[in-house]
């Protein structure tokens, strides 16, 4: 085996504009930024990064993506290549599920909180410079501290916030106002803001709605809907406007699980009332590497094409450690608001232009390492090398020792075309609760046909130092290669942890055959269905895709064949009929999609 030095020149990945080289032109969930450590489990030991409740807005061309405890916020030009800024006055206990919104040249920015803060603004993001809007909030109107435990309260009170808030700005009718809450007592809440006054509250706050979770299947808490002990949560509202209709989405059942997810309600009033839409949830993703779609924003890029940010779960360290996912969205021609998670974490192409469907941004780079035999230089515990192909960011390898030169190496099996990979990190033990000059990634990553003979095909270099722990590397050449060298060179945790790396690319073979002997039987409990096929031989996986017409079947439920071929669907609403086709994928690409069958 040929070792060259770790830090020699080879083929480099393309980490953006500013390293002068070529922008990367596809992406892949979770989304690449330098998630910051938490500090907030300091005194308990508990470390973790942190990373969740996004919002992206587009100011001056560019984006910026503001989220949980960022430690500031990031810029990108493309929606790939992150960069992160520290601004010039922050709060000193950071930011939580902020309010963010841009409106002509300036954005605004309010974290959570449950007593007045100012409202920061920033007219010039890209320099980091931060002002103050206002010096301080009045006190949010009818806020009191008694919250029951078993029921909703009375309308004529809040919690004391705003907590989860977030600003809308009305252009056609220049209003400002203010929706927030996260709770499982109270419901979602809006007020209208003076904006003679520095967006002081006007009048008093009016509820608008909470969760049912006994007509609504997906709002139920637990993974995959199962815990009926613990009341859902409802938090994460954003509001966008469209052909005149005002759409509200909110978070729910609970950020701690692969079902929190997005739904929506619709009103022609900014004020409400609001309907709930019969299409929910809008974003839902339980399966596949990444799960997990709640609590975000849905914004349009600079070409106008629609996208929806959510927060995916790891809770490995703790409950709330989270990462940000981005899925391509949109409004249908009957106005149906849909995000499509399809394929969700596998590679997606970023924006260049105006796009007719989101069935244009998936690459077609299928999955080539699921379950693939994998060696490591050394092994800690009981934490062993196959973990890193599981698909599973809750399980681990850990190196004995955390030094350079530890390698790792997939055998994909037989040859194939590699386009992508993503090494995906684990905090296990890091000791780490912030990030400083300390925290970066590198590695290098080689592939070879015959196991001897290493090409190398892309690294993560020292120098900038950036912290990478969800890196997507889109390879500057496709490359032929049977396996995939991980060469580690630095983390800043006090351990050696990857939960999986992930190989993409695509077979030599036709794709795999549609499944047949497709079934779906509604329950006696409309909330569920249970839904069968016929294995297919040999395949990766199948996406039952479901939605309230045979040709509207936005929402998709990943699983992998060896999770077998019936699928409980728990996320159903009372009295809405649905449909269901179904397709299989392998290392060579998509089947057809099966004729759409009624659930009864």
């Amino acid at each position: 085996m040929r070792v060259l030095p770790l830090l020699a020149l080879v083929t480099s990945i393309a980490l953006g504009p500013v390293n002068g080289q070529t922008p990367p032109r596809t992406y892949a969930n979770p989304i690449d930024i330098d998630y910051r450590y938490n500090f907030e489990q300091h005194n308990e030991g508990i470390s973790y990064r942190s990373g969740a409740d996004p919002v992206i807005v587009v100011q001056g061309g560019q984006y910026y993506l503001f989220e949980t405890i960022g430690d500031g916020y990031w810029r990108s030009k493309d929606l790939g290549s992150w960069y992160h800024i520290t601004p010039s006055r922050w709060p000193l206990n950071d930011v939580v599920a902020p309010a963010v919104l841009s409106v002509r040249d300036t954005i605004y920015v309010l974290p959570s909180t449950t007593s007045p803060l100012p409202i920061m603004m920033l007219t010039d993001p890209a320099s980091g410079h931060v002002e103050f809007y206002n010096r301080l909030l009045p006190w949010l109107p009818m806020a009191r501290s008694y919250e029951p435990r078993d029921a909703f309260a009375k309308p004529d009170s809040v919690q004391p916030g705003p907590w989860d808030p977030q600003f809308f700005y009305d252009p056609d009718t220049d209003r400002w106002f203010l929706y927030w809450n996260s709770s499982n007592v109270y419901p979602l809440n809006v007020i209208e803001l003076d904006k003679t006054r520095q967006l002081a509250y006007k009048g008093t706050p009016r509820w608008l709605f909470g969760l049912d979770p006994i007509h609504h299947g997906w709002e139920r808490f637990g993974q995959d809907h199962r815990d009926s002990t613990v009341k859902p949560f409802i938090e994460g509202s954003w509001m966008n406007k469209y052909n005149g209709r005002y759409y509200l989405q909110y978070g729910a059942p609970g950020t701690e699980y692969n079902v929190y997810s997005t739904g929506v309600y619709v009103s022609d009033n900014p004020l409400g009332p609001f309907t709930y839409a019969p299409y929910n949830p809008v974003a839902y993703k339980p399966g596949g590497f990444v799960q997990g779609a709640g609590h975000g924003n849905t914004f349009q890029d600079v070409y106008g094409n629609w996208w929806n940010t959510g927060t995916p779960w790891i809770a490995v360290n703790w409950n709330f450690e989270r990462r940000i996912g981005l899925h391509p969205a949109g409004f249908d021609k009957d106005g149906q608001q849909y995000v499509d998670t399809r394929f969700g974490d596998f590679p997606h192409w970023l924006p260049t232009k105006t796009r007719r469907t989101t069935d244009e941004t998936f690459t077609g780079w299928m999955l080539l390492s699921y379950h693939r035999a994998v060696t490591a230089s050394s092994t800690r515990d009981s934490f062993p090398a196959r973990n890193i192909t599981d698909e599973n960011p809750r399980t681990f390898w850990v190196a004995a020792q955390n030094r350079p030169r530890e390698t790792i190496i997939l055998d994909l099996g037989r040859p194939y075309t590699v386009k992508a990979v993503q090494v995906n990190y684990a905090d296990y033990k890091s000791g780490l609760y912030g990030t400083d000059s300390t925290v970066y990634t590198s590695f290098r990553l080689s592939s070879s046909l015959d196991s001897k003979t290493w090409t190398p095909i892309a690294e993560v270099s020292a120098l900038p130092r950036r912290d990478r722990p969800n890196a997507y590397l889109e390879l500057p050449t496709p490359t032929r290669g049977r396996y995939v060298r991980y060469e580690h060179g630095h983390v800043g945790a006090a351990n050696l942890a990857i939960s999986d790396i992930r190989v993409f690319g695509n077979g030599d073979g036709p794709p795999p055959a549609t499944p047949m002997g497709l079934s779906a039987t509604r329950d006696r409990d409309e909330r569920n269905a249970t839904i069968t096929w016929q294995s297919v031989p040999n395949v990766v996986g199948y996406n039952v895709r479901w939605g309230i017409s045979p040709t509207k079947l936005y929402e998709t439920y990943q699983r992998f064949a060896d999770q077998g071929t019936n699928l409980e669907l728990r996320a159903l609403t009372v009295g809405q009929s649905y449909w269901v086709a179904i397709e299989s994928f392998d290392e060579n690409g998509v089947s057809g999609l099966s004729a759409p069958i009624p659930i009864r």
